[in-house]
């Protein structure tokens, strides 16, 4: 498993705002990175980018050495970058593992595929392994006893579990996460920062944007942070937010009192 993500120069422009201006930065594999910074500052926009939902104005990106500039999010998906939302989108009519299930459809062939014998059983082998991946998913996130249940009799923090769930079941090399904590209670933070920090124990490379910050410092291995659109610094978490600018920009600061 690698997720080595590289980025070059990105930007992401619409008319005269500048959302991602001119980012460049690496995501090494096997990793937890946080990115922080104000509202307004480009962190969703960057990760929409990343995973090809939001077209890009400029730049480069290339999953261990594979240019997927410009690809559309199904391309990406299938690269091996898997993602969450900032809202939780989840079908209430599917049950939990249902819902899981949809993650892995991307290991399963298309249609045309299924048009010969030969192309049927390669579909049943597929949907063999989909249905493995979203089962080991479950387990990973520890809701494998709440498969048959619907996703709105859950607690909101299970709820986001299962989002994550479906995106590990896509198999992904790079997983971004997009304020997976937002809205939750403390004890549900601790409990989902845990799952996110065992992630990248286990090998998985992560990208985690997140508002709250004293928890993301205790879950992750380097630290972006931006504002208006750029990296304004990066490096080993705690002393990357202890610096005067991000202090500054992040914590609303003046340099001398920082």
């Amino acid at each position: 498993m690698t997720g080595r993500l590289d980025v070059h120069d990105l930007r992401v422009w619409f008319g005269g705002v500048k959302a991602v201006d001119g980012i460049s930065l690496t995501v090494s594999p096997g990793k937890v990175h946080g990115v922080v910074g104000p509202n307004g500052s480009g962190k969703t926009t960057l990760v929409n980018a990343v995973s090809g939902v939001q077209p890009l104005t400029g730049g480069r990106l290339e999953l261990d050495g594979a240019d997927l500039t410009g690809s559309p999010a199904h391309v990406v998906s299938r690269a091996g970058i898997a993602r969450t939302f900032q809202s939780i989108k989840l079908i209430p009519t599917l049950t939990v593992r249902e819902n899981v299930l949809l993650g892995a459809d991307g290991l399963t062939p298309d249609a045309a595929a299924g048009r010969d014998v030969f192309g049927r059983a390669a579909r049943r082998r597929a949907a063999t392994a989909a249905a493995r991946s979203a089962d080991e998913a479950l387990e990973r996130l520890e809701i494998a006893h709440l498969a048959d249940r619907a996703p709105d009799e859950l607690s909101y923090g299970t709820r986001r579990r299962i989002e994550i769930a479906r995106a590990l079941a896509a198999r992904p090399t790079l997983l971004l996460l997009d304020e997976p904590l937002a809205g939750m209670s403390r004890g549900e933070r601790a409990e989902v920062a845990g799952v996110i920090r065992r992630l990248g124990d286990e090998g998985l490379t992560l990208f985690v944007v997140e508002h709250d910050l004293r928890t993301l410092l205790g879950i992750c291995d380097h630290l972006f942070v931006m504002n208006f659109g750029r990296l304004i610094a990066e490096g080993p978490p705690r002393e990357t937010a202890a610096g005067p600018e991000v202090q500054e920009a992040y914590l609303g600061r003046s340099r001398g009192a920082a």
